[in-house]
Parts: structure tokens; sequence; C-alpha cells
């Protein structure tokens, strides 16, 4: 294990730990038959459309397994997740309206569906790198990363972090290589001297490794046996938490 430069963080299930709310859908959908009224459009009820959100949901998850096989997938944009993925079927001007507002709702739906919660000992892992001369930053996968932003804004994370990278911003998702050679161009660091940290197989270690990070390490989440397929690429260490992370970090460092 190289000592770091810098330290590239996932977000979800390395930063944050979430738990999807019930009631999202409901909520959201009660929130874009108001808008479609305000527009004098009344055509679909809230339960039509909380079905169609649903279904998007649904499917744009499966579109995400199928793009972990892939080596550099695009990220999929807002205005497609909502013309194609929920309102597929609803009449013209719904459809358009809803395209048009597309970024507003991604950001909308993102802080509905999930609760956020840091991680315990992130806080300690993000203070212990800058003392060290090691630069945090956040390399992750996200439908909205405005919504991650505001999440470490209100915490007061923002100002730790040197950079902060999400695959909607920059129109390339993991396992793509590009999202972290993003990074390490931004903070002018090789890709050899960082080590990249995220929960999932398919994505995160698939990625560190074809990026050429100096270190791939897998922290373990909730979702990190949820494996929609074998891949080849292991990581070089394994951790439980930010915590074993920074223990990992120290041994380095000693």
């Amino acid at each position: 294990m190289i000592v770091p430069e810098a330290l590239l963080l996932d977000f979800g299930g390395v930063v944050a730990e979430t738990v999807k709310r019930p009631a999202w859908a409901a909520e959201l959908a009660a929130e874009v038959h108001a808008m479609l009224e305000r527009a004098g459009f009344g055509g679909l009820s809230a339960a039509e459309i909380e079905t169609d959100i649903r279904a998007g949901a649904r499917a744009d998850s499966c579109w995400k397994d199928s793009t972990s096989r892939q080596y550099a997938p695009a990220e999929m944009t807002h205005r497609r997740f909502w013309a194609e993925f929920v309102a597929t079927d609803w009449p013209e001007q719904a459809r358009e309206l809803v395209t048009v507002e597309a970024s507003p709702l991604c950001r909308l739906m993102g802080e509905r569906r999930r609760e956020r919660m840091l991680r315990p000992g992130v806080k300690e892992l993000l203070a212990a790198c800058w003392e060290r001369g090691v630069r945090p930053a956040v390399v992750s996968n996200a439908l909205c990363g405005l919504v991650h932003r505001d999440f470490l804004a209100r915490e007061g994370l923002a100002g730790q972090l040197a950079v902060q990278v999400y695959s909607d911003e920059a129109g390339v998702r993991k396992p793509n290589p590009e999202l972290i050679h993003i990074a390490c161009r931004a903070l002018g660091v090789a890709p050899g001297r960082v080590w990249y940290v995220g929960d999932n197989h398919d994505r995160d270690v698939v990625c560190g490794v074809r990026a050429g990070a100096g270190a791939t390490v897998l922290m373990r989440s909730r979702s990190t046996e949820k494996i929609p397929y074998q891949v080849r690429q292991t990581p070089h260490a394994t951790v439980d938490d930010p915590i074993g992370l920074l223990r990992l970090l120290e041994n380095t460092w000693t």
C-alpha cells in the first residue's frame, strides 16, 4: 500500500450511509401532480404519476447494473431520466413539462428518496488526512450530485474536501475510469499516487483498478454484497468503516 497524496472517496456507503424513505414516491408524485396542474394539465392522477415514477426508478436501477459491464459508460442525463424512464407514455404537454424541469425534479427526487447520515469516523478521517498532507475528495456516481453537495455543506464538510466530482456533472459514471481521472487532474496528482475507496465491487473496485489507482480499497456497507454479477478485479484491501480506513492509512504513515 503506497502512501497516498490524495484520498478519493465514494459518497454513498463510504462518506454517508443512506436509508430509503418508504413514502418518497408518493411525496414526489404529489409535487409533480401539483406542478402539472399549475401548468394547466390535469390528465394524470397522483397515483398514476407515482406508478410511473416507481417504474422509472426501477428501470434506472436495472440500467445502472447493465452499464457496469461497459468499459466507459456515460451517465444518465436528467432530461433522459424523466422523458424516457418516467414520462414515456404521458401526453405531450406533461412529458415536455417534466423534461424542461428535469434537473430540479432530480434534485427533489434525491432529497425525498433517501435519508443520509455520516458514517462514524468520517470527520476524524478527513481531519487526519489534512494533518498528513493527504487531500481528500469525493468521487461518486449520482443522479443529482447537488443533493450530495447540499448534504456535505449542511454537515460542515464541504470545506474539508479538496474537490467533489459527481457523475451527472461530469457526464460519465463508474466504472468509467475517467471519473477518477477527472479528480486526479483537478488535484494535479497522478492516479498511481491516490487511493480510491468505494463500497461496490462492480462499480468502485472495477473503476479503481481500471483507472490505475495506487490502491483500490473496498469499504463494506449494506450494499457491498449486492453484486449483480461477478467481476475479475479485486481490491488491494478491505475495511469495515471509515475508522478502519483511517487505521489502514496510519499503517502507511508509520
